[in-house]
């Protein structure tokens, strides 16, 4: 874990930044005390990313359980009996991951999990612009279209010149081209640059420009515009912050209700989430859904003793993790042991960030999940892709995430089952004659998404030095899901010294290059692509 140090020590910094005031606007909209935002998000961090199997994954409060957790603290009567149901919910999450639940995961089609990160980053971008400009009337973190402040989305970015605050306009505007300009130039030029990252020295010029400007009537930062971590004044007020669960409240069937609704939008969104870090994963890791379902569910059951909020998997953090070149789990350890140590020993120092700085951090995060360039590839591999895609995407900015993903899935659903029969199966034979390892995967005439958790499960327990024969001769239709996860298995292939042999009407071809291109330029008499 600790051979990469040099990449996930910049990489825990940048996802430090960006955490910190999702965890705070995130409990701030959950009408919980800020501090729990805080604590769920150093035990997301340091218990959660220990236990997880994901290299790049990152845990912490999530915003798409804010509106659950605002209503029960009502229903329930007071926080420390709704912290009953956090535990409870993680207990819940735990049985999840022994009876393997996390199979789910692998049924969510690619076309809906890229509308998923799309449409996070458009969210992002559309929710980080008003606090960009000093307008900081939403906490941070929300990602819900009707805001609490009686706007929506789009009608609060009209109000921004109503609200400006020109001290955070023009330092927001100095952080994102400091964070471009590192990004796109500096980070090309020398190795140093990896290592201090633009973020971080964006923080930094926020930092010295709020010290700078205190006096200024024109750029001056009101402390309204800035991060408000909670300033203990001593150990016992520290301590003072954390809260215990009323489990005498465990008879009520309410907290049950609670408990199982958590359960079940928590350990949904952190299947959703580690599907699409996997996406994102350059090293393409596979994470193992079942061990996630039980550190999130460990996670929780702590969370909810300490009195933090529930946690999720968040693809944010995870994508921020991802962009800022993090390699392995010490990169999200670090985080939360960074939001722990900074609550501690420079709480004050953390309450001089303008918020506009780190939006521009985001701004920058939501961009690369959201690049132009996507809808075109999407739209390119035809309507049976870019239509679950592009509802996902609208469901998600004007909803929210859950219904977003619902409603792309339900029409992916729709779209393979017009395009796919019911034997939609492969075989799978073992050879291990001549003292070589022979395997001869089969795919049957209909190969739909529905065939991904096997065809993974099958391709990633493949053993080093193995001769993989692939049979498409009587493949009519090949789903573009199982293209993009053969296309992923060419990269561990060469890992495992794993020979691929691949028979079609075609011809043979030995250990293909692309699957991608090799699919692209067929006949479409031999394979359909979707």
């Amino acid at each position: 874990m600790f051979k990469h140090l040099k990449n996930d020590l910049p990489a825990s910094i940048v996802v430090f930044f960006v955490a910190l005031p999702l965890c705070l606007g995130i409990a701030l909209a959950s009408g919980a005390p800020l501090f729990s935002g805080v604590i769920a998000g150093i035990i997301g961090g340091v218990i959660v990313g220990s236990l997880s199997g994901s290299k790049l994954g990152v845990s912490g409060p999530a915003a798409g359980l804010a509106a659950i957790v605002l209503t029960a603290i009502g229903t329930l009567g007071s926080y420390e009996n709704f912290l009953v149901a956090v535990v409870l919910a993680g207990i819940i999450q735990l049985i999840f991951g022994v009876l393997k639940a996390g199979v789910i995961g692998y049924y969510f089609p690619s076309s809906v999990i890229k509308g998923m990160l799309t449409g996070i980053g458009i969210i992002i971008i559309l929710k980080q612009i008003p606090h960009f400009f000093g307008y900081d009337a939403e906490p941070e973190g929300a990602d819900s279209f009707i805001e609490a402040s009686g706007e929506n989305t789009f009608s609060s970015l009209f109000h921004i010149f109503d609200h400006l605050i020109l001290g955070s306009f023009v330092i927001g505007a100095l952080g994102l081209v400091v964070i471009l300009f590192w990004d796109i130039i500096l980070s090309k030029k020398a190795k140093f640059f990896t290592v201090i990252q633009g973020p971080f020295i964006a923080v930094v010029l926020g930092i010295i420009f709020y010290l700078l400007t205190g006096s200024n009537e024109s750029l001056a930062i009101s402390t309204s515009h800035l991060v408000s971590v909670p300033i203990p004044d001593d150990i016992n007020s520290f301590l003072g912050q954390f809260s215990f669960p009323n489990f005498a409240a465990i008879t009520n069937p309410e907290v049950w209700i609670v408990a199982f609704t958590i359960a079940l939008v928590a350990s949904l969104e952190t299947l959703l989430s580690v599907e699409a870090c996997d996406k994102l994963d350059p090293d393409k890791n596979v994470t193992p859904t079942n061990r996630e379902l039980l550190a999130q569910g460990a996670g929780n059951i702590v969370s909810g003793l300490v009195g933090g909020l529930p946690i999720t998997q968040v693809i944010v953090r995870s994508s921020a993790n991802v962009q800022s070149g993090g390699k392995s789990k010490l990169s999200t350890i670090l985080h939360g042991l960074l939001l722990l140590i900074s609550v501690i020993l420079i709480p004050t120092l953390l309450n001089k960030i303008p918020l506009s700085v780190l939006a521009a951090i985001l701004l920058v995060v939501g961009y690369k999940l959201a690049k132009p360039k996507l809808f075109k590839q999407m739209y390119q591999l035809g309507w049976k892709q870019f239509v679950p895609f592009i509802v996902t995407v609208v469901g998600i900015v004007f909803t929210d995430l859950l219904v977003g993903i619902g409603l792309g899935l339900g029409v992916g659903i729709i779209v393979i089952l017009l395009k796919s029969y019911q034997n939609s199966h492969f075989l799978h034979i073992e050879d291990n004659s001549d003292g070589k390892h022979k395997i001869k995967m089969t795919l049957a005439e209909e190969v739909t998404f529905f065939n991904k958790g096997a065809i993974l499960k099958e391709l990633d327990s493949l053993p080093k030095d193995t001769i993989l024969e692939i049979n498409l001769i009587n493949t009519r239709y090949l789903d573009n899901d199982i293209i993009e996860i053969l296309e992923d298995f060419l990269f561990k292939a060469k890992e495992k010294n794993i020979d691929i042999k691949l028979i079609s009407k075609r011809g043979i071809v030995e250990n293909p290059e692309s699957f991608i291109h090799f699919f692209n330029v067929r006949p479409k008499s031999d394979i359909s692509l979707s």
